[in-house]
């Protein structure tokens, strides 16, 4: 069964993309813990990041280095915190946190809850920042 990250990949589930290519795809997070916070994911769905080839691997930390720079661009702090979890959906996936302090990337805090267009308002300040990766897939 597909996951959802599959199902948003396929364009059967709605994401506020914010950067694609033909293997990876970084879109907003719909629960995040700060304004900004990106998923990346590969489009193959493999499960556990370390079962991914090494080219996969490499490409995703790459694409995910090119979001992160635009994503501080765009919403202005002092770094992009970085972890992997990867319990809740089963699909790799690495979150883009903006952060001022460690307590930015603690996932037992309360979920910021954003209006579609604050969801839509921000992607967009992300893409504006980000070099042109190609067209993405409709």
């Amino acid at each position: 069964m597909a996951s959802i990250f599959s199902k948003i990949i396929s364009g059967e589930i709605p994401a506020h993309k914010v950067a694609e290519t033909k293997d990876f795809l970084a879109f907003l997070d719909i629960q995040p813990l700060a304004v900004g916070h990106v998923l990346v994911i590969p489009k193959k769905e493999v499960d556990y990041i370390f079962d991914l080839d090494d080219e996969t691997y490499t490409g995703l930390m790459i694409f995910a280095k090119i979001v992160a720079e635009g994503l501080k661009k765009a919403v202005p702090c002092p770094k992009i915190g970085v972890t992997v979890i990867g319990l809740e959906v089963p699909h790799t996936h690495v979150h883009l946190i903006p952060m001022h302090s460690v307590s930015d990337m603690n996932f037992s805090k309360p979920k910021l809850k954003l209006t579609e267009k604050e969801l839509a308002e921000t992607a967009e300040k992300i893409r504006k920042e980000l070099p042109s990766l190609g067209p993405p897939t409709p």
